[in-house]
């Protein structure tokens, strides 16, 4: 990785409510802040303000409720509306709690499927991006042309830790380099091979970018991570280079398949 120091640079961009020219926009915002792209340097972009840009947006009372959506509606007392959106966007339905449900989308672990209402006028939501890692490669190649930089793009979604409060930063798509190193083989400080890490380098660079994006008012769709250490090339990429089969994910297939197993020290205080 690099030995320069990480830097993050805000980019204000205008609220949209509409489609708009995504390339055209981040352009002139560039410009108007007075910061400029360089060779190495990842744009990171907010999923939804992409997906506003594609015209991804819904109109809640003009979405057609499913006998499904309803009946997953009545059981997790959710907006019907709302549930059939999750119905027609999401890969896999989990389960829920009071008000969301627990979905798989573009390999991400989220509720309702990443649908936003927020930063929206009322009675509306955001969808993602159509086909992300299409979105984020056709971002790249726009930019790398009009500006003549060598350069990486991250679509930023923010998403919910097991077991966490608070939400945190997730990479929904990535172009320009490979979201994940490998860590397996290579010696630890002690000469102790790795057997399992394989470090999320896009995930990591997301999270430091949404630290300046925020998630209300800022109006700061876009930030420039420089300095990450990550090598860019021309590498075609989707969900499946970042997704783990669920039977070798620890969340997934311990609290769906797994066993409850109380342990020895439960087991002594409950005498």
């Amino acid at each position: 990785m690099s030995s320069q120091p990480l830097m993050v640079f805000p980019v204000q961009a205008p609220v949209q409510h509409h489609a708009f020219d995504l390339v055209k926009t981040i352009i002139a915002s560039l410009a108007a802040c007075g910061t400029a792209l360089q060779d190495g340097d990842v744009l990171a972009c907010s999923s939804k303000y992409a997906g506003i840009s594609e015209g991804r947006i819904v109109k809640l009372s003009d979405v057609t409720v499913s006998a499904e959506a309803s009946a997953l509606a009545e059981r997790y007392h959710m907006n019907p509306h709302i549930a059939q959106l999750v119905v027609q966007e999401a890969e896999h339905i989990f389960g829920g709690i009071h008000g969301f449900l627990l979905t798989a989308h573009e390999g991400i672990i989220q509720p309702n499927a990443g649908i936003d209402r927020s930063n929206i006028p009322s009675g509306y939501a955001v969808l993602f991006p159509r086909h992300p890692y299409q979105t984020a490669a056709h971002l790249r190649l726009a930019l790398q042309q009009r500006l003549g930089v060598s350069m990486g793009v991250i679509l930023t979604d923010s998403w919910l830790m097991p077991g966490r409060l608070g939400t945190s930063g997730v990479a929904l798509a990535v172009a320009g380099f490979r979201p994940i190193q490998d860590e397996r083989g290579k010696k630890d400080l002690f000469g102790n091979p790795m057997q399992v890490t394989q470090r999320g380098i896009a995930d990591a660079i997301c999270v430091a970018a949404q630290l300046v994006m925020g998630e209300r008012d800022e109006a700061t769709p876009l930030a420039i991570v420089r300095n990450t250490g990550v090598r860019i090339e021309d590498v075609d990429l989707s969900a499946a280079d970042v997704s783990i089969d669920w039977h070798q994910c620890i969340y997934i297939e311990s609290l769906t398949e797994g066993r409850w197993v109380v342990s020895p020290a439960l087991q002594s205080n409950s005498g």
